[in-house]
């Protein structure tokens, strides 16, 4: 398309540049104002006005129009107006296609970040290189998908980008940088099919395995399940798919056949069916989960949690197994790092199969010399801690490695958890029994002269745990004293409500006899049981309480003693009030609904109402007393895989 003399452009404001009335003499730099308008045409997928600025100025199909020397194609390509585009196009050459801006940015890069596989067509259809294209910092449109997570157009570029060119897009930092988007955004399943058809990218530096080591949630232990999720995870049918090769077939010089190109890549072994090799029974029972699927959705979701889990063990295992084919020293570096932050983010999971496969890495320290078991108890990562059950003789020089300032591992035992992982236990009081409970486990590791021994501060590690936990032992009595003071006043009413019951007894007494007149009735029976039992357990309850109160509130009292107080407590106060009911709906079914059955079901229903208000605010804490009290414990074996 001929040029238009710049005589002929307009002097006027930029909007009215869309007119065809004469203009003056520009400089032969236009200023950014000048394209504007088209800027705006662009923006809003508005053709009608951008044709007209073209036929004022055919130059500006490829003019830099942003100071970041963006054309219209690339501020275009941030829309979704197909239309503006395949009009656009159609003014453009090749290689105008493939203008980049300050940043080495074509409009592939950006449409590939947005998503917009229609409009990627368009270009390669035209340009079949414009995938193969390098920005200034070495990434392709593929980077740009993955790091935004599309995955229809990743599986789109991943058909047409070409492998053997300088740099290689699947090797060395453009092959990492790669995997890593890919890792960061979830998408494990297409990671794992570029490391198995890339083994070499499992050696790059710096590792993509960084990226899976910050996914805690990638992984069974880094999931929070409810009882019931649980218990459907674990039954939930769920294996890896597999990806098809790339298609060799298809040119991609030819545009005309771009479409067959550029064809969608998908799972060739699909969750439900597509599987021949499947025997009758498996193919009923996965015909089964998918109906149950249908009927309770949040199944699909859990599936789709236990696959995710499978592929990111599956990718461990897989750079694990490529790295540990290199020599010691590379593949240390390649390793140190990942192995370091899955201690930190306490996904042990990564850090065993690391362990296995490259046993050296127990001796992988960070700058303040912390080892494996220093900073799992550190950050207080039982699912860590927990491998030493499965080292073997390492546990008997466990005590010996020390950081920087001379602690040993109990030492740094006696220091403050993390709040995060100190606010997960509710309560000052279980908080100070759960940093008991490490601190015992931790010593038990520790060697008797290193129990003792001081770290270049001239501390103890009991010394450091009574510094370090002073305030929180405060703050753990001053919760203990408040929750019995509320109880025993809730304990003191019900015992004196129930003492009075016991005396002014339900339709009072024979003026002969002085014998209850409803002593013969069967309610009557359970009147006087509930009644006593509710007088005996509030005041046991009351006692209970009271002890909590008079307390010394030592250190070691909130491992045991003071738990234990409190959970009897909350036993006999939730005993009394159940009994309390009882005792009041009996009485009321004796007075008032004598012969008269159906006056049972309303007093029930309103007597169930205070237990369970008892029960949905204070039975959560006790469950968690008791279960962090006297359950095995959050210290237990993993596996039995021995690692050494």
């Amino acid at each position: 398309m001929a040029s238009i003399p710049s005589q002929s452009r307009p002097k006027s404001d930029p909007s009215n540049s869309i007119s065809s009335e004469p203009v003056e003499n520009k400089t032969a730099e236009k200023d950014l104002s000048w394209y504007l308008p088209l800027y705006k045409a662009a923006i809003r997928g508005d053709w009608e006005s951008a044709r007209r600025f073209f036929e004022i100025d055919p130059d500006a199909i490829t003019a830099k129009i942003t100071k970041t020397f963006d054309t219209v194609l690339l501020v275009a390509a941030t829309g979704h107006s197909i239309h503006f585009l395949e009009k656009l196009v159609e003014l453009m050459s090749p290689d105008a296609l493939a203008l980049a801006n300050t940043g080495g940015d074509t409009a592939l890069h950006v449409i590939s970040g947005v998503g917009n596989i229609e409009a990627a067509k368009l270009l390669v259809k035209k340009n079949p290189d414009l995938p193969n294209k390098w920005n200034n910092v070495k990434q392709l449109p593929l980077h740009f998908a993955a790091m935004v997570g599309h995955r229809n157009m990743i599986l789109c570029l991943l058909t047409i980008t070409r492998e053997e060119m300088e740099p290689k897009p699947f090797e060395n930092e453009p092959g990492s940088m790669l995997m890593s988007s890919l890792i960061t955004s979830g998408l494990y399943d297409v990671a794992l099919h570029l490391l198995q058809r890339y083994p070499n990218l499992a050696r790059g530096h710096p590792s993509p395995l960084i990226a899976l080591a910050q996914k805690p949630s990638a992984f069974p232990s880094g999931s929070r399940l409810n009882c019931w999720q649980q218990l459907i995870y674990a039954r939930v049918p769920a294996k890896l798919e597999n990806f098809s090769d790339r298609q060799s077939g298809g040119d991609t010089e030819n545009p005309a056949d771009y479409s067959q190109v550029c064809v969608q890549m998908s799972c060739c072994s699909q969750f439900f069916g597509g599987n021949h090799s499947l025997s009758a029974c498996q193919n009923l029972h996965i015909k089964l989960w998918k109906v149950i699927e249908i009927l309770v959705p949040q199944i699909k979701h859990i599936r789709a949690t236990k696959l995710m889990h499978h592929q990111a063990l599956e990718l461990i295992k897989c750079f694990c197994t490529e790295v540990i084919s290199l020599d010691n020293k590379k593949a240390s570096l390649i390793l140190r790092k990942p192995f370091l932050l899955g201690v930190e983010f306490g996904i042990h999971e990564l850090v065993e199969e690391i362990v296995e496969s490259f046993p050296a890495a127990i001796s992988f320290g960070d700058k303040e010399n912390h080892v494996l078991f220093h900073l799992a108890v550190i950050n207080r990562h039982e699912n860590v801690f927990n491998l030493v059950y499965q080292m073997g003789k390492y546990t008997q020089f466990l005590s010996m490695f020390t950081d920087k300032s001379e602690n040993n591992i109990l030492h740094l035992a006696g220091n403050l958890a993390p709040k995060p992982k100190l606010n997960l236990v509710s309560g000052a009081a279980l908080q100070m029994q759960r940093e008991l409970q490490w601190f015992k486990e931790v010593e038990k590791y520790v060697l008797p002269p290193h129990k003792e021994v001081m770290n270049s501060k001239g501390k103890t590690p009991a010394m450091v745990f009574t510094e370090a936990h002073n305030e929180l032992v405060k703050e753990g009595e001053k919760w203990m004293k408040e929750t019995a003071t509320s109880c025993t006043v809730a304990a003191a009413l019900i015992a004196t409500v129930v003492f009075a019951a016991a005396i002014t007894v339900p339709g009072g007494n024979n003026s002969d006899s002085g014998i209850p007149i409803f002593s013969k009735e069967k309610g009557f029976i359970i009147f006087a049981i509930s009644d006593a039992i509710s007088l005996f357990s509030s005041l046991s309850s009351i006692l209970m309480f009271l002890s909590i109160l008079t307390s010394r509130y030592a250190e070691v009292d909130f491992l045991y003693a003071l738990p234990k107080r409190l959970i009897i407590g909350l036993v006999t106060l939730f005993l009394s009030i159940t009994f309390l009911m009882i005792t009041f709906g009996v009485t009321i079914f004796l007075v008032f609904g004598h012969k008269k059955a159906w006056v049972l079901i309303p007093v029930a229903a309103m007597a169930c109402l205070p237990i369970t208000l008892f029960i949905s605010l204070q039975f959560p804490l006790l469950v968690d007393m008791i279960k962090s009290t006297y359950s095995p414990g959050i210290f237990r074996k993993q596996s039995e895989r021995i690692l050494q």
